[in-house]
This record gives C-alpha cells, structure tokens and sequence, in this order.
C-alpha cells in the first residue's frame, strides 16, 4: 500500500484540526458545510416551517439535515447528488448525475405540482487543480441549478448556489439579478478563507419575467 503524500496528510491533518469539523461530530451533522447554511439561514431566514426546499449537491447531507430539521415535518426536502448518501428523516433522495435529464425529470417527478419555496446548491466538480477545466465546470453546474429554480421556484422565492469567483462569475451574476427582485453575495466563517466559493442568494423570485423570457424565445 502507498505511503500517503506529503500534501495530502496534511490535508487530513488540516481536516481533522478544523474547528467546525470536531464541532460537526459533537452536534451530530455529517459534514462541517451544515454551518455555512445555519450561518446564512439565521441570517437571511430561508427555511421556514412547512416550506418545500430542493437540495443539490446534497451528499453527505449536511445541508439536508439542516433543512428538514427547519423546515418540519410539514415541509418536504427533495435532495440530489451524483454520489450516494445515508437515508435522512424527511428527505428524498435522488442518486444520478444532475447533468443527464433523467436526473431532472425524477426531481420534477417527485416535487409533482408542488410550488417550491428554496433551490440551494452546494455542488461543485470534481477538481483537477487546473483553473481553467474547474471554472467552466463549476459555472455548468451553476448554470443548470439556476435553470432549476426558474423552473420550479413560486413567485417570491429564493435560491441559494455556491459559485467559485472566476471567469463568467460576473455574466452569472448579472443574469440571476434579471430573475430575482435581490440578490446578495454570503461568505459564512466556515468557508474557508482561502477559497474562491462563495454563495449567492437570490431573494424574491420574479416568475413573471422569467414567463416573459419564455414567451419571447418561442416567438423570436
């Protein structure tokens, strides 16, 4: 068996030291990521009681946890990630590729005629370390969750995405503010200093415009 390099046994040191990771086995959450949407949900009070909430990028289920327990028993949490995750109290889980339609269609599936009060998304690719494979990547995924919430989201709601700042963060940013009455940027103390994610939250979503949008391609 290989010996583990350098860089990444200090990775782990580094992980296994980090405050909101030995804070995350004590409470109970399976990955320190909880706390950045605790941070931005006392902040911004997204979940609601009884509110539907779509969850991507979900696995472990840090986020999952956090939103069912807030949203109760009257709400529903509809959660999606390429890799498996550990069946959670009030929460759908969907396993698939959220780039393959087949993934779409089954959250669509199982939301039904719902009317969707948050879409948060903490996805992000698997990263190369090359900046100019990850960035497009991760605006692909971006891209697509914001298609989702448009898709699904009642008027007034809200989005939550993790985007990493780089080539195309702007043109993102811009396009969401056509979508949505706010949008602000969220950098929660648990996200590490040193990297380039942030969060963008889109407040009070402007389904009429998007109808518009609609109307407007399928004429021209």
């Amino acid at each position: 068996m290989a010996l583990p390099s350098k860089s990444s046994a200090g990775w782990m040191k580094e992980h296994f030291d980090d405050a909101y990771v030995q804070r995350s086995w004590a409470d109970g959450y399976r990955s320190r990521a909880s706390y950045k949407l605790i941070e931005i949900d006392d902040k911004d009070r997204l979940l609601k009681p009884g509110a539907t909430v779509i969850d991507l990028g979900a696995a472990p289920g840090g986020w999952s946890q956090i939103a069912a327990e807030r949203v109760g028993m009257e709400g529903v949490v509809i959660a999606s990630d390429i890799l498996e995750m550990d069946a959670l109290a009030g929460v759908d889980f969907i396993q698939g590729d959220f780039t393959e339609d087949t993934v779409l269609e089954s959250i669509l599936a199982t939301l039904g005629k719902r009317p969707v009060d948050l879409v948060i998304s903490d996805m992000a690719p698997n990263m190369s370390g090359m900046n100019a494979i990850d960035q497009p990547a991760g605006m692909y995924l971006v891209e697509l969750a914001l298609d989702l919430a448009r898709q699904t989201l009642k008027p007034g709601g809200n989005f939550l995405v993790k985007i990493f700042q780089g080539e195309g963060f702007d043109a993102y940013l811009k396009d969401m503010r056509t979508s949505f009455n706010k949008v602000v940027t969220r950098k929660p103390e648990a996200s590490r200093a040193r990297s380039r994610e942030v969060y963008l939250l889109g407040q009070g979503y402007k389904a009429d415009v998007d109808i518009a949008r609609c109307v407007d391609f399928i004429a021209g």
